[in-house]
């Protein structure tokens, strides 16, 4: 059960938090139609096209959350000289999003995930990506404005989204946790496989179970309480992180600190769309986070916020509303 005034007042402390966010910004894109007939070139549904909308992904999405939860959002990403980027900073600015930290870059192309929908149904997704590490100068001018950007803005929370898509290296990410160490800034990650082992010493660790599993190689039983302290202590072992905070889809949240670890189970919703609750999870972590919330707190608030962002179609953020909302709800 949450406390309702404890949980409003919290809410209320993440307006004007500033929010520094470091990863894999991407544009979502939805192309929307009807199937009527089936190709006579290929034995293919034809999709015709009757609507095409575009919206912020990956850690612009993040970004677009902590907006929406009423902090202040720095977004440290990079984009191509392409429309795809052209069309995410309209986006950005639409939002009222600062976009002076994003690095342009003539040798990549902006990351865009492309959703086929016919009616209510996903039928197909198409990726334009660049994955590979950047240049050598690239890397030398991110670091430099990233680290610059943590001493100008000293936000009150780092978020690290780490999508795989070739701007976070194990350098960088070195570089950043310890110099948000040195500021005394609290550190968020929400990892992926490549990069999984790199995050050493962060303040909150967001891991879902098939990374965990993945990363780990064991097989994890949600189900049993114990096999989740087995593989939540591994983890701990390796990264020395100070909280654990697995989601686990269905079967709700897993969290851990030194001192307690405990699991909350999902909220009874109508799924929609499960697109874009890791960055709704870890938007509202790491905010609590930054309000020194506990962690029965900030796993609480956190599940309820992945539940949530669910039952919307596409990727959508949450506002602070919302989510006091669902919370006088649910109590």
């Amino acid at each position: 059960m949450i406390s309702i005034p404890h949980s409003l007042k919290l809410i209320d402390a993440f307006k004007e938090k500033r929010v520094m966010i470091i990863g894999d910004a991407m544009l979502d894109a939805y192309w929307m139609g009807k199937v009527n007939r089936i190709s006579p070139e290929a034995p293919v549904p034809v999709l015709e096209i009757t609507d095409k909308q575009y919206k912020l992904g990956g850690a612009a999405n993040v970004a677009l959350n902590i907006k929406s939860l009423g902090a202040v959002p720095f977004l440290f990403s990079i984009i191509g000289n392409d429309s795809a980027g052209e069309n995410l900073l309209n986006l950005l600015q639409n939002e009222h999003i600062d976009t002076r930290f994003l690095q342009h870059l003539k040798s990549r192309i902006t990351t865009v995930k492309i959703r086929v929908m016919s009616q209510a149904y996903h039928i197909l997704r198409m990726d334009e990506e660049q994955s590979d590490e950047l240049a050598s100068n690239d890397k030398e001018k991110l670091q430099k404005k990233i680290l610059s950007g943590l001493e100008k803005i000293r936000p009150d929370v780092v978020i690290i989204q780490d999508y795989e898509k070739g701007m976070l290296y194990p350098e960088l990410i070195d570089a950043i946790i310890k110099h948000s160490e040195k500021l005394k800034i609290k550190t968020a990650v929400d990892p992926k496989k490549k990069n999984f082992w790199n995050y050493k010493n962060v303040t909150l660790f967001k891991p879902n179970l098939r990374e965990l599993t993945e990363a780990s190689g064991n097989t994890i039983n949600v189900s049993n309480i114990r096999s989740l302290k087995i593989a939540e202590a591994a983890l701990r072992k390796k990264l020395n992180h100070k909280i654990s905070l697995i989601t686990l889809s269905a079967d709700g949240v897993y969290v851990s600190s030194e001192k307690e670890n405990f699991k909350i189970a999902a909220h009874e919703r109508n799924i929609t769309d499960v697109s874009g609750a890791g960055d709704t999870v870890i938007s509202v972590a790491a905010l609590c986070l930054a309000a020194n919330a506990n962690i029965q707190t900030i796993a609480a608030l956190s599940n309820l916020a992945g539940g949530l962002v669910c039952e919307k179609r596409g990727v959508a953020p949450i506002t602070s509303a919302q989510l006091k909302e669902n919370i006088i709800q649910l109590n």
